[in-house]
């Protein structure tokens, strides 16, 4: 069995728009990690960064169920000794709206170079606008389950 590659000539840069006020930040991490590694599409390989770029709006509208706004917590380490701090999620959408979104979708994704290179590929934005409208996005009303 041998592996086909996509020569980066014949790959399209795809643009995609999301409204994170419509969905749950679980739910919609996942999409979007499924969009930047490229999985959503035929022509995936996993060593290739052939992702779409994706822009999502309205970050700090993004919905959690339960009683997630109470009990989630995210910890930061410093790697010194005493140097773990940390937050709850109110705080966190309080002070840095996107990074919940941001860190939910870094965890879902590969943890090398080419991770990375997908992160580079996020755009995350609070409110309803946005600077990408010259690569005309296409804007995502469903998510697949």
């Amino acid at each position: 069995m041998s592996t086909t590659h996509v020569r980066s000539a014949t790959l399209k840069e795809r643009w995609l728009l999301y409204d994170a006020s419509q969905f749950t930040l679980g739910q919609l991490a996942a999409q979007i990690a499924m969009n930047l590694m490229g999985k959503d599409q035929p022509t995936y390989t996993a060593s290739e960064l052939n992702g779409a770029f994706v822009i999502v709006v309205n970050a700090d509208q993004v919905r959690i169920t339960g009683r997630k706004s109470e009990q989630k917590s995210y910890d930061f380490f410093s790697g010194y000794p005493g140097g773990l701090k940390t937050v709850g999620f109110e705080d966190m959408k309080r002070r840095r709206p996107g990074d919940a979104l941001r860190l939910a979708v870094k965890r879902m994704l590969p943890k090398s170079t080419l991770g990375r290179d997908m992160r580079r590929r996020l755009k995350v934005y609070t409110g309803p606008a946005h600077p990408h409208s010259a690569q005309q996005p296409v804007q995502i009303e469903k998510i697949r389950s």
